[in-house]
């Protein structure tokens, strides 16, 4: 398959999306640009085509009409896996296999030929490396029983995250990827991403606003259609939708 770069942007025109046996759009006439290297939030409520959205970028879901464009070239069957190969994903839920820390942030990658190093540094990057070294008995070699069973949802976010970007992805989406974090743990992992962003693209998706606060520019969905765009501060001062999302307790 033929090499893709991303290094200027991402282009998502005109897209309508509605799933098998349903006549309802679930994104509706959704137009948007995402610069190489910059952080984008996504908000909305339950419903708003969030996960959707995020799912048609990683080439999970066609589109019924409209395009997705990097740096020009339109995403298709030809190139579709390429593209997915720079692609870091961090989901809700992580699935870890019954295996070391190690070969769980390395996933998929032989063991004699994994970079401890490179291993080291993402775990640092996702604030999960202090654990690993202080508090398991074998450090990386420990191992974390079926599905992460040994370890909080905290953890296994981190270590999720810290696998995400070991292959040196040029994007990376987060979905709802924090929200098993407690708010202290979550603000050092945010400023870790920070660190990296001048050489990573990062989408988030995130239910407390806190998460996104620091984006470039904040996406706000609701039923299907981009609402409101723009830095924290300005959908703060003129989006309703958004300020009533902004209050306490959100």
């Amino acid at each position: 398959q033929e090499l893709l770069e991303f290094n200027k942007n991402i282009k998502i025109n005109n897209i309508f999306l509605t799933y098998p046996n349903s006549n309802q759009a679930v994104l509706k006439n959704i137009s948007l640009e995402i610069k190489a290297k910059s952080k984008i939030g996504i908000v909305g409520s339950t419903g708003s085509g969030k996960t959707t959205l995020v799912d048609f970028i990683l080439g999970l879901l066609s589109a019924d009409n409209g395009s997705l464009s990097v740096d020009g070239k339109i995403i298709n069957q030809s190139n579709l896996r390429s593209w997915q190969k720079i692609i870091g994903y961090v989901p809700q839920q992580v699935y870890l296999v019954d295996d070391s820390i190690r070969a769980n942030i390395a996933f998929g990658v032989q063991n004699h030929k994994i970079n401890q190093h490179v291993v080291e540094e993402v775990a640092k990057i996702a604030n999960i490396h202090e654990f690993i070294i202080k508090e398991l008995p074998n450090g990386y070699d420990s191992i974390v029983g079926e599905r992460g069973v040994r370890l909080s949802g905290g953890q296994l976010q981190r270590i999720g995250i810290a696998r995400a970007i070991y292959h040196n992805p040029k994007l990376l989406i987060l979905d709802e990827a924090t929200s098993a974090l407690d708010n202290i743990t979550e603000r050092d992992l945010m400023d870790a991403l920070l660190n990296i962003k001048n050489r990573i693209t990062i989408i988030m998706i995130a239910h407390r606003l806190s998460t996104i606060k620091s984006c470039d520019e904040i996406i706000l969905l609701d039923s299907g259609e981009i609402k409101a765009k723009g830095s924290y501060a300005n959908l703060d001062l003129s989006s309703d939708l958004f300020k009533k999302m902004a209050k306490p307790n959100n």
